[in-house]
């Protein structure tokens, strides 16, 4: 049996009994987990390795190291791009060969390729939803340096967040990474994207067989569309006078509800110091999530992490817990009282895969029942309702 270099991150599997001389196309069965998965112009297969999935994509070498290279630096930038464990160079190949090289990524839990959604019957209500997700992942991959240069259905995962979807990066052999990205660089990659995903709507089209007058071509013109409007709003300079700070505040706090972190302020004072021009340095999409974990240890993705932090925010009201000490040992309370029962519950019963996703769910539907009958509901009662309902989640 061939064994290839192998570059692994640590507490990764080392894959070494995978039967490497052959081509993945050509691995047996029983070594293989049947996964969903988009349209790949690379053979990918998936193994599993004490409980955990991963993704295996064979391409050439130079290719496979430039995937490999950006995947695992913009894991320090974003968590919405496939987290790389290892690169495979089968150097008794000509580099130049499809299977001179794989990349081994931890496969993305709880998601699902972009095609499915957009070839479902969900797709038109939920049009809205994907425009944001795309164009909030091409910001937030500018925002890190990185060009991608192939943004596509095929080359995104999506995920449901909340209310709202989350677009994952999986495919990153055509991106280029730098400091900063120029306005032409930015502008070109979201072009390349327009182009891409008008022909990704027309091949949805024929495999549906819609006529092609009827496609949904402009969804990538759609998506420009608020990317453009996204990138204004978090670089937009901020004029106020020396007796507003209190709008550097609400700025501040528009952007972390946005999900972005705030770096640096920069504070120009003109017209004699009469005129204060701000202008934020914008950090990751992370803000809520990394909140989220470092008070209660969840991981969750953004939008759950909001919906999640409103309700220990509620919990914390309504117990009474005011002081940064109540605030630590009522958050424990919620823990113990609140999601952890309800998580267990959900993990039971419910018909969904990602019981973070189930508890917000949860939480959608105690909000509408206690807003229809105007006064709050007890969890308990709240999920028995949701349980009779049938568990609906967010609506479309």
């Amino acid at each position: 049996m061939g064994v290839p270099i192998l570059h692994m991150q640590p507490r990764s599997p080392d894959f070494l009994d995978l039967p490497w001389d052959l081509t993945v196309s050509a691995w047996p069965d029983e070594l293989l987990i049947d996964m969903p998965t988009g349209v790949h112009r690379h053979p990918v297969v998936f193994v599993e390795r004490a409980g955990e999935i991963y993704a295996i994509k064979e391409l050439p070498l130079t290719l496979a190291r430039n995937e490999y290279r950006v995947l695992d630096a913009l894991t320090e930038a974003t968590s919405r791009a496939a987290e790389p464990v290892g690169l495979a160079e089968r150097y008794w190949l000509d580099p130049h060969e499809e299977a001179a090289g794989a990349v081994i990524t931890r496969y993305v839990r709880h998601a699902f390729p972009y095609r499915r959604l957009v070839t479902g019957g969900s797709f038109g209500p939920r049009r809205n939803q994907l425009l944001d997700a795309m164009a909030g992942l091409l910001v937030e991959l500018h925002l890190a340096g990185c060009y991608w240069g192939d943004c596509s259905l095929s080359n995104v995962l999506c995920r449901y967040d909340a209310g709202a979807i989350e677009a994952i990066m999986i495919d990153a052999e055509t991106s280029r990474l730098y400091p900063s990205l120029s306005d032409g660089q930015r502008l070109e990659d979201v072009e390349i994207m327009t182009d891409n995903l008008a022909g990704d709507m027309a091949d949805v089209a024929a495999m549906s067989g819609v006529d092609l007058d009827e496609a949904d071509l402009a969804l990538g013109e759609d998506v420009a569309a608020r990317y453009a409007a996204l990138w204004e709003e978090l670089f937009a300079e901020l004029v106020i006078t020396r007796n507003e700070g209190y709008r550097i505040r609400q700025r501040i706090s528009r952007l972390n509800d946005l999900g972005f972190f705030v770096g640096d302020i920069d504070l120009e004072p003109s017209d004699g110091g009469e005129v204060v021009r701000m202008r934020a340095r914008v950090g990751s999409r992370t803000y809520n999530s990394d909140r989220l974990r470092e008070l209660t240890g969840i991981d969750a993705s953004e939008n759950q992490a909001k919906i999640i932090l409103g309700d220990v925010s509620y919990f914390l009201a309504k117990n009474g817990y005011a002081t940064p000490e109540g605030r630590s040992a009522g958050t424990l309370r919620w823990l113990v009282e609140s999601f952890d029962p309800m998580v267990a519950r959900i993990r039971e019963a419910w018909h969904g895969d990602d019981p973070v996703q189930g508890y917000c769910d949860f939480l959608h539907h105690r909000l509408t029942t206690a807003t229809a009958r105007g006064s709050d509901i007890d969890n308990l009662d709240a999920y028995v309702s949701w349980a009779a309902a049938g568990f609906p989640g967010f609506p479309a």
